[in-house]
């Protein structure tokens, strides 16, 4: 029975020896587990990035911009020239007014020969008594002053009119992130950015979330879909291609909150307080309301990237969170309480011991 009782009372010397020798080593060496860096760590000197301390001398330049105004003016389709090619469908109306028994083609009186044709890969059409011609590139009117010039001196009075009824070289080509892409025809009226949007369904994301590319074959532009929706609307010219697509409008959230990973901006001009907001706020069990920091790289990579500080416990740092703007590839990481680091290291020392206490009685 003694010897039981020594040798329990070596092992917990033992184990408490340990105890001490971990805990020496967390408190000297910051080895405390952790999701990231530690608030001291963070603000120490001579580091590679320039570490501001937020309050009302230095919120000027992180604050967010005055909301962008709605434009009044809207956009006002005027039909512009289609030019043909390759795909599209002509339909043809010609009429002969000689005397009966002498026309090649029916008169207007009993509504004229109609004849439809498409032009070929070549960029042709074929019609009777004018032959196969090139017609690529071409305006309705210049094809019907063609044909007339055919025509001439085959028969004595003829009148030409010519349809597009069947238009690649009208349509608009919508892909990407929307609903039901596709090539819409420019037949029935000339078609603005939006009319072509919404007739591929609209968009699959926020309006903050979806980039606008229009591509002409000669100019390249691009829009923000929220940007078209406050006023900045465009009439498309035939033959245009709209690609929408993720912005890349993302943060990241880090440390002590409710909801860590990689999220979508909540809005195009996101405040920190509407992001913390949308990863679910702090987590008051474990999180340093002293230690929320803003990872942001310049652009300017020649320039020191930026950390910014917040101290929560600050009453006026509620205004202040609503102010700083977050940008595109932010990063918002908030420190876990110190107290918090040490239980997670204290509480199985204490479970083990709990336990070889038990073991030893």
């Amino acid at each position: 029975m003694i010897k039981s009782l020594v040798v329990s009372h070596k092992f917990n010397l033992k184990l408490a020896a340990l105890t001490l020798a971990t805990l020496g080593l967390a408190g000297c060496g910051g080895t405390l587990s952790g999701a990231g860096p530690y608030k001291g760590d963070i603000e120490a000197k001579n580091q590679p990035y320039n570490l501001v301390e937020i309050n009302a001398n230095t919120i000027a330049p992180y604050m967010r911009g005055a909301v962008r105004p709605v434009q009044s003016s809207i956009a006002k389709p005027v039909a512009p020239t289609a030019r043909l090619m390759a795909g599209d469908i002509l339909n043809v109306l010609i009429t002969d007014n000689a005397p009966e028994g002498s026309a090649l083609f029916a008169p207007l009186a009993t509504g004229g020969t109609q004849l439809k044709t498409r032009i070929d890969d070549q960029g042709m059409i074929s019609l009777p008594y004018v032959g196969r011609q090139f017609v690529a590139g071409m305006t309705l009117n210049q094809v019907e002053n063609m044909i007339r010039k055919q025509l001439k001196g085959v028969t004595t009075d003829v009148q030409t009119h010519v349809e597009l009824v069947g238009d690649l070289s009208g349509s608009v080509l919508v892909a990407g992130a929307v609903k039901a892409p596709g090539r819409f025809s420019t037949l029935q009226g000339p078609l603005t950015l939006l009319d072509a949007v919404n007739q591929a369904g609209g968009p699959v994301l926020e309006p903050h979330l979806v980039n606008v590319t229009v591509r002409t074959g000669n100019q390249v532009q691009q829009f923000n879909y929220e940007d078209v929706l406050a006023g900045n609307n465009m009439v498309l010219r035939p033959n245009s291609e709209v690609v929408l697509d993720r912005a890349r409008q993302r943060f990241v959230a880090m440390g002590a909150v409710q909801e860590p990973g990689l999220k979508d901006l909540p809005s195009h001009n996101t405040s920190l307080l509407d992001a913390l907001g949308s990863v679910g706020g702090l987590r008051e069990a474990n999180a340093n309301p002293e230690g929320v920091f803003v990872f942001r790289l310049d652009e300017n990579t020649t320039r020191k990237p930026t950390v910014l500080r917040l101290d929560m416990r600050d009453p006026a740092a509620i205004f202040y969170a609503r102010q700083i703007v977050i940008k595109p590839d932010d990063t918002i990481y908030v420190t876990n309480a110190a107290v918090y680091e040490w239980q997670k290291i204290v509480t199985p020392i204490v479970q083990t011991l709990v336990l070889s206490r038990a073991v030893g009685n």
